[in-house]
């Protein structure tokens, strides 16, 4: 698994690519698909959203690029900063990585940055998609940040432990071994001529 800091930020990169799409689809579509269709008064989410002008947040209509962009950088800068950090400092006071099996010490590692990632991220949430037409109240934020922990938390706990993060293990290892057997040909040509 990642050993360099380069390694580190390629795994996060990978990771948070396959999450954000995740998530801003089961949080349009799942948790708030028919809200959407209902107000806008059309047949699917996509027509709801173009109907609408594009997903509200921070006060604007955005497209759905842009919602994905945000959430993609603050995800990423969250993950490289506390996310990855916390999790293995996390992990390794309940399990010594030296002599853990590798299985069970990347499991708590998982379940150790959807602990932090998942009420981190839905506070930034709360904050992006508050109704700011309503006027703003912290208690309607903070309201608003539990609801999203008790949708995204199950959702982030399974997907991360059973898709997401061993489709991107299987990922970085290939890109891994590609690269690794790419350098390994430069430098025997290299060492050869």
């Amino acid at each position: 698994m990642p050993r360099t800091q380069l390694q580190r930020m390629m795994f996060a990169l990978m990771t948070v690519v396959i999450t954000v799409h995740a998530y801003v689809f089961f949080s349009l579509y799942v948790v708030n698909g028919s809200v959407l269709m209902n107000a806008a008064g059309q047949p699917s989410v996509l027509k709801a959203i173009d109907a609408m002008g594009g997903v509200y947040i921070v006060g604007h209509n955005l497209p759905i690029w842009a919602v994905v962009l945000i959430e993609f950088v603050l995800a990423y800068t969250l993950e490289l900063t506390v996310g990855s950090p916390m999790s293995f400092k996390l992990a390794s006071k309940v399990f010594d990585p030296r002599s853990t099996h590798p299985v069970l010490f990347e499991t708590a590692i998982i379940c150790a940055t959807v602990g932090i990632m998942c009420p981190s991220m839905s506070f930034l949430a709360a904050f992006l998609y508050y109704p700011y037409y309503e006027g703003f109240n912290m208690l309607t934020l903070l309201a608003n940040w539990i609801k999203l922990v008790c949708f995204n938390f199950p959702f982030a706990f399974f997907s991360q432990l059973f898709f997401i993060q061993p489709a991107v293990r299987t990922l970085f290892k290939f890109s891994m071994k590609h690269i690794v057997g790419r350098n390994t040909s430069a430098e025997t040509l290299t060492a050869s001529e």
